[in-house]
């Protein structure tokens, strides 16, 4: 299969090592000193990049007919107009806060324990996010996603914030320090005793991975998915 990174920092170089041992060719590596040449080559792309870049690189990829797994965060505002992009090219398109196995289990978690705490008076949902100094969003897309799906499954919340949390708010602390390559806590806090649960990522690996597997699958395919259709987590 022939790859086109769109991103080529720390976690473009880990993806393409795991391509490479995969038996993948790459015929692009996108920063910002050069160009798309070489993208309509690509039987897929990897978009890990920064905010600033994702919408160029997604829309490069449906404009060449090019199926994009994007995990690049931050830039969601522009979520909607990429979706809308993909239908009208009839493209194919994965944009995951995390391609780790792991995290996609844990999500999958948090959206069950938010549905037993659902009738449960007393406990006060909050979240914790760590990740290193070059991170250029706060909070995580991670986060994010536990977020969406404590609210979507437990009516006592409606939003998530950074700042001070009112009665339906999910508090999220964003800490960035040293090389942490991501921890996620969610907690449910009372005066009588704490439930949590946590991930904890070791390494790159696990992202790096998942978003090769992705690409794998998506590779052929029209339509827009995420990584519960790639791993088949119901």
């Amino acid at each position: 299969m022939k790859i086109a990174l769109l991103g080529y920092g720390k976690m473009g170089q880990v993806i393409e090592r795991i391509a490479l041992e995969r038996g993948h060719e790459i015929v692009l590596k996108k920063d910002e000193f050069n160009t798309y040449d070489g993208l309509s080559n690509a039987d897929v792309a990897i978009d890990f990049s920064v905010p600033m870049a994702a919408v160029d690189n997604i829309s490069a990829c449906f404009n060449t007919n090019v199926p994009v797994v994007s995990g690049t965060t931050g830039w969601l505002d522009h979520y909607e107009e990429m979706i809308a992009l993909c239908k009208e090219k009839n493209g194919g398109f994965i944009s995951s806060s995390n391609f780790s196995l792991g995290v996609n289990l844990f999500f999958g978690l948090n959206e069950y324990l938010a549905r037993m705490m659902a009738n449960i008076d007393g406990y006060k949902v909050s979240m914790e996010e760590i990740h290193h100094i070059h991170k250029l969003d706060a909070p995580s897309g991670t986060a994010i996603s536990l977020a969406q799906g404590v609210i979507e499954n437990n009516s006592q919340y409606s939003k998530w914030t950074l700042e001070n949390a009112t009665e339906k708010d999910i508090h999220i602390e964003a800490v960035r320090t040293g090389e942490v390559p991501g921890t996620h806590t969610v907690t449910y806090d009372s005066g009588i005793d704490s439930i949590e649960i946590k991930h904890t990522a070791h390494n790159r690996e696990g992202f790096a991975l998942g978003a090769v597997i992705a690409a794998e699958w998506l590779a052929g395919k029209q339509g827009i998915f995420s990584m519960r259709d790639v791993l088949n987590i119901q």
